[in-house]
């Protein structure tokens, strides 16, 4: 009479849940309905989307060659800087603003009372767009750059704030109770035990939010908030497609090297504070085979 082996033994797979496939079809179908429901509001007719690709084709064609010479006359280069200048004090707004309004957002490290607002706070200054909050603070300061700075530093100060709200909630908890059994204050906690923990990482949202800015500093010149967006609206609407599509390049270009810029900065900030700690790791780790093979060694 053969054995039977733990290995002649397959387990049964477990069956799924009672209603799991009609759940997913009519979670699938609700997707579909909406989706059918979004193109029949966006009043898209199908001769009007068989003859977009010829038209958009025949927009291109007028944007070759792009006019460089014409473009930089009329100081269009100005302008993208001034949108990269609306972008970098508007992030500092942000940045300035959110750091201390985080700490009183975490769970980790502030009361229910104290937190629940200042959340609440975040997410409405989330809800508001940059172009919004831009058209409100047009009639204050005037057109120009002031503006936009100010829309998108507002604006920011909602992003930055939950990233830095959520950073501070993962932190290791160890540095907070040592400081604490010392006899530390709020304040010292933060200090010591919070902020270096999180700041490598809140430094590197501050620039992934830059580049986010940049791009909006451009839009919101389309409105009179300053920037390169003014000078690609007036050539778009006298029809000027070379200067515009020259104006969209050296926007692009100036775009991308500040990505790519500030990409390798954030690399170099997350991945030297883990390789600062582990080059600390190997430098403990020898010190302590050090001193082990110096109390092995027989004295002479």
């Amino acid at each position: 009479m053969a054995v039977a082996t733990s290995t002649d033994i397959t387990p049964e797979r477990p069956l799924p849940p009672r209603g799991t496939g009609r759940r997913r079809w009519g979670i699938a179908l609700v997707l579909i309905l909406a989706a059918l429901w979004s193109v029949s509001g966006l009043d898209i007719s199908f001769s009007r989307l068989v003859s977009a690709p010829g038209e958009a084709w025949a927009v291109l064609r007028q944007m070759v060659p792009p006019a460089f010479g014409r473009v930089y006359e009329r100081g269009a280069v100005g302008k993208i800087f001034e949108s990269v200048y609306i972008a970098w004090i508007g992030t500092l707004i942000g940045a300035i603003l959110s750091l201390p309004l985080a700490f009183l957002a975490a769970n980790n490290v502030s009361p229910r009372w104290i937190r629940t607002p200042v959340r609440q706070f975040f997410n409405a200054i989330r809800a508001v767009p940059e172009l919004i909050l831009a058209v409100i603070f047009i009639p204050i300061t005037g057109l120009g750059p002031w503006a936009g700075a100010l829309a998108i530093g507002i604006h920011s100060i909602g992003t930055l704030g939950k990233w830095a709200t959520e950073s501070i909630e993962g932190i290791d908890s160890g540095p907070i109770e040592a400081v604490t059994a010392t006899g530390g204050q709020w304040v010292n906690r933060m200090r010591w035990a919070v902020i270096p923990q999180v700041m490598s990482t809140i430094t590197s949202y501050w620039l992934f939010r830059f580049e986010i800015n940049v791009r909006a500093s451009a839009v919101l010149g389309m409105i009179g908030a300053g920037g390169v967006g003014s000078e690609l609206v007036s050539h778009l609407v006298f029809r000027d497609f070379p200067a515009a599509s020259a104006v969209l390049i050296l926007t692009v270009v100036v775009v991308m090297t500040i990505d790519a810029v500030s990409a390798n900065v954030r690399r170099r900030i997350i991945v030297g504070s883990v390789g600062d700690r582990d080059s600390s790791r190997w430098s403990e780790a020898w010190t302590d085979l050090t001193g082990l093979r110096r109390k092995t060694q027989p004295a002479p």
